[in-house]
Order: C-alpha cells, then sequence, then structure tokens
C-alpha cells in the first residue's frame, strides 16, 4: 500500500486504522489469557501461538510492554518463550524508557527523509555476539531487510544524531 500509494496517503492511513482496531481486539484477548494463565508455552498453544503471545505484546504500548516483560523473562528461563523474542522486546522497552536497545532489532525510519537507521544501540562492536546469545543472526544479515548496510565505525559515528532523532519524535 506505501509503494502504491504513499506513506501519507489515504489507502495508508485507512490500512493503519484497521491494523490498529485489530491490534486493540487482540491485545484484550492476550491480555486475558495472560493474567489468567500465565505465559503459555508452545507445549499448550503451539508455536504459533506461542509467538502471537509475543507480537501481540511487541506491538502494545509502553506501559503493557513492561507489565508483561517480566512475565516474558520467566518464560524463557522455563523454556515457555524464545530468547531471540524476548530479546526484541527488551530492546523496545529499552528504546521507550529512553535508553540504547542491547540486541539492535529496532530500526527507525527518519521522518523527513524517509530512510531506515538502527535504533540508539548500546555498545555496537559487540551487539553480534549478544545477537548470539539469544538466539539472533549477525545484524548485517537482519539489516539486509531495510537495504541497510552494517558499518560499526560509521554507526559510533553517526550514533549521536541518531539519538537526536528519537529525541525528537
Amino acid at each position: 500500500i506505501e509503494k502504491k500509494y504513499g506513506w501519507e496517503s489515504k489507502e495508508m492511513k485507512d490500512h493503519w486504522k484497521i491494523i490498529n482496531k485489530k491490534d486493540s481486539i487482540n491485545l484484550i484477548k492476550v491480555i486475558t489469557i495472560l493474567d489468567k494463565y500465565g505465559w503459555l508455552g508452545a507445549d499448550v498453544v503451539g508455536g504459533q501461538g506461542n509467538a502471537t503471545l509475543f507480537l501481540i505484546i511487541q506491538h502494545s504500548n509502553q506501559v503493557t510492554q513492561e507489565k508483561y516483560l517480566p512475565m516474558m523473562r520467566e518464560a524463557v528461563k522455563n523454556g515457555k518463550a524464545q530468547g531471540s523474542s524476548l530479546a526484541l522486546l527488551e530492546d523496545r522497552v529499552a528504546l521507550g524508557q529512553g535508553k540504547r536497545q542491547i540486541y539492535g532489532s529496532q530500526i527507525g525510519r527518519d521522518p523527513e527523509t524517509q530512510v531506515y537507521y538502527v535504533s540508539p544501540l548500546e555498545d555496537p562492536d559487540n551487539v553480534d555476539k549478544r545477537r548470539a546469545e539469544v538466539g539472533l543472526g549477525p545484524i548485517a544479515e537482519y539489516l539486509n531487510h531495510w537495504q541497510l548496510k552494517w558499518d560499526v565505525e560509521q554507526y559510533k559515528k553517526d550514533l549521536p544524531k541518531l539519538e537526536e532523532k528519537t529525541k525528537r519524535k
């Protein structure tokens, strides 16, 4: 839709309305499940169901993410959630709190240029080591999805500007 009509188009805005409505309904259902049963593993809800729990929380608001982050941490310890999924939630929560992300999973988009970038990242030199520890592939491979090249030295130079961009959002 974005490619065909543009980011600011009526079609794109209508698309986001549908997504937001479905997300809010899904969030109500997932919170009800989590509050009643705790984090359900793939052994109970299957792999897709388990991934859905994560994705709904990952794309919820900051308060909800922070509320269920400890539950998901515990679920990972107990083998009921993926460490790679937890890493994505950890990154999103950190950025929402004005901190740097740890695993480089969150990508920003410059509102003026529409260019994607890696949101502020802690210790970029060792990001691949941290990613490997949780089951994520190298950041360079991940960034290929956005047609981005990983140049750690350039990233470190650009980091102060990136942090300014994210503060202005």
